[in-house]
């Protein structure tokens, strides 16, 4: 039974690796040797063409689309999950919640948890994530493995797609992954308790004998709510010693292990497209402009020349300060001309045009229009709003499906292993009534620019307000502002934290106070006067 289980997972996986050898993998190949060359040669890795260290850029002729790559994933990683800020925050489905203030100090706390965790020096989310936006960019597809840090925490690693394959459900949301990877026998044995026969004989004679390892996740078509067991998970787990047919382990997953992103994606495709395959005309285009802009480089540093044919070519000497007798006639007129090499300029200015396609393609422009207004008076925070506003607005159609396919699974997943570690503290009773149930908001630069028409909305007509009331002298113009409401949210959307705003008592136990003190004052300035009834009425 064990051996037809694990036949089964490897036909399955053998008919993904068909599927997509024929197109996807010679087309991430053929981006990779021109945009990401350290991982050209990769994709065919069950039998390498490559030695390990070689140079991997011989078909690389211009360096700025693997430049414009790398721009790319920063410019991810600043507007989805930079690393100066908290990019997301917890909210309590139950919008009541919201409004109470222990519970949004909870959430606020779990969230502080959550950002310590992963960014500890063991989890290495930062570099893996990096990596992943990087696979986004060149290939279309990015894939984060999420798990349990031994010893305790996170741990994070970026897959390569040469090694994954996955598949999506009837919703479109990816729920199964097989993972095909080598290890070496002696490493087997550290990993696993009851590995294969021919693994174990490895292990004592050849250790570092390699084997094809096949990990597949997927659901769990047998399920059972009642085990508390991995048989009662959402997700099951199997490793399968592909070279002898062997499941090494079975186990389970109560949440998908893996956030899997695609930058886009084509009707009746699974993998992501990306802005490498956009760009790649472009990529091959200045490729070839760069050959011949060197090549008219060359000849013009080094120019062929043209001699009459019993002149001094034999004795001509290009060296500096070198004296050429003969080289003009009596008259003055020369006697060697040099080849006519053609417009420099033009080529760079076609290769210019090249360079800002896979700029737009990767992302780079968007931040032109603040490196625009380098020199000029600093901007309003009215116009500040209106360029984030902006930005916001070109990045969200692209980015977005990065914070709901790949963003929202990695929380959920984080929540569920640190919980399982004992790390999340308990709820407040108000949550508690609640279930527990929240929702996942996200805080990034990017969820804030899109946000920034409100603010942006708002301040505009706050400056109307002010000029009208300046001019008429009448301050109804503001009657029209509900502070109370207005406040909150742009503290919201300015990102200040739950634990530095006053709570709803808070700030009616200070409006109190300051109408106790200003009708202590009104006392202390009318006393003179009733004193003076006074006296005058005794």
């Amino acid at each position: 039974m064990s051996e037809k289980r694990a036949t089964q997972i490897i036909d399955q996986l053998r008919k993904k690796k068909t599927d997509r050898e024929g197109s996807w993998e010679s087309h991430w190949e053929e981006i990779a040797e021109r945009v990401l060359t350290r991982q050209s040669k990769i994709f065919f890795n069950s039998n390498p063409s490559f030695t390990k260290g070689e140079k991997k850029t011989e078909k690389q002729f211009d360096a700025s689309p693997e430049i414009a790559l790398g721009r790319f994933a920063s410019v991810m990683e600043t507007m989805i999950s930079p690393t100066h800020q908290m990019w997301h925050n917890l909210r309590a489905s139950d919008e009541s919640l919201n409004r109470k203030h222990a519970v949004r100090v909870y959430l606020e706390q779990i969230n502080k948890i959550l950002w310590r965790q992963r960014y500890r020096s063991t989890a290495n989310y930062q570099s893996q994530q990096y990596e992943t936006y990087m696979s986004l960019g060149a290939y279309g597809t990015g894939a984060l493995w999420i798990d349990a840090a031994d010893g305790g925490g996170l741990r994070y690693r970026s897959m390569h797609l040469s090694e994954v394959y996955f598949d999506i459900n009837h919703q479109g949301v990816v729920d199964t992954i097989y993972r095909r990877y080598e290890q070496t026998a002696r490493q087997l044995m550290q990993e696993f308790d009851e590995p294969s026969k021919q693994i174990r004989e490895a292990a004592d004679k050849d250790p570092d004998k390699k084997f094809w390892i096949i990990h597949c996740v997927r659901p769990n078509g047998e399920m059972d709510s009642k085990r508390v067991d991995f048989r009662g998970m959402e997700f099951s787990s199997i490793y399968v010693d592909e070279d002898n047919k062997f499941i090494l382990s079975e186990g389970g997953f109560a949440t998908f292990p893996m956030a899997l992103s695609r930058y886009i994606t084509t009707p009746g495709e699974i993998y992501g497209r990306s802005p490498a395959m956009l760009a790649l005309p472009a990529i091959k285009s200045l490729n070839e402009m760069k050959k011949s802009v060197l090549t008219q480089g060359h000849r013009i540093n080094n120019p062929a020349l043209f001699v009459h044919d019993d002149g001094i070519m034999d004795g001509l000497n290009i060296a500096p300060n070198a004296v050429n007798y003969g080289g003009v006639s009596k008259d003055g007129r020369m006697m060697v001309h040099t080849l006519p090499t053609g417009n420099l300029a033009a080529g760079q200015e076609m290769m210019q045009m090249e360079k800002d396609i896979i700029n737009d393609a990767f992302l780079v422009n968007i931040f032109q229009v603040l490196i625009d207004r380098r020199g000029q008076t600093p901007p309003t925070a009215t116009e500040v709003l209106e360029l984030t506003k902006e930005k916001g607005s070109l990045l969200a159609p692209t980015m977005g499906r990065q914070q709901s396919e790949a963003q929202g699974p990695m929380i959920e997943r984080e929540l569920d292993l640190l919980a399982k570690q004992g790390i999340i503290p308990p709820m407040p009773p108000e949550l508690i009534e609640a279930a527990g149930e929240f929702e996942i908001e996200y805080d990034s630069p990017l969820a804030r620019a899109q946000k920034a028409e409100q603010a942006s909305g708002m301040f505009r007509s706050l400056e109307l307000a002010t000029t009208h009331a300046n001019v008429t002298q009448d301050p109804a113009a503001f009657d029209w502002f509900n502070m109370d409401v207005i406040m909150p949210q742009v503290m919201d959307i300015n990102n200040v934290p739950a634990s530095w705003q006053s709570s709803q008592k808070q700030v009616d136990a200070k409006r109190e106070g300051r109408n106790q003190q200003a009708e202590t004052q009104q006392l202390i300035e009318a006393a003179p006067a009733a004193a003076g009834i006074i006296k005058a009425v005794q």
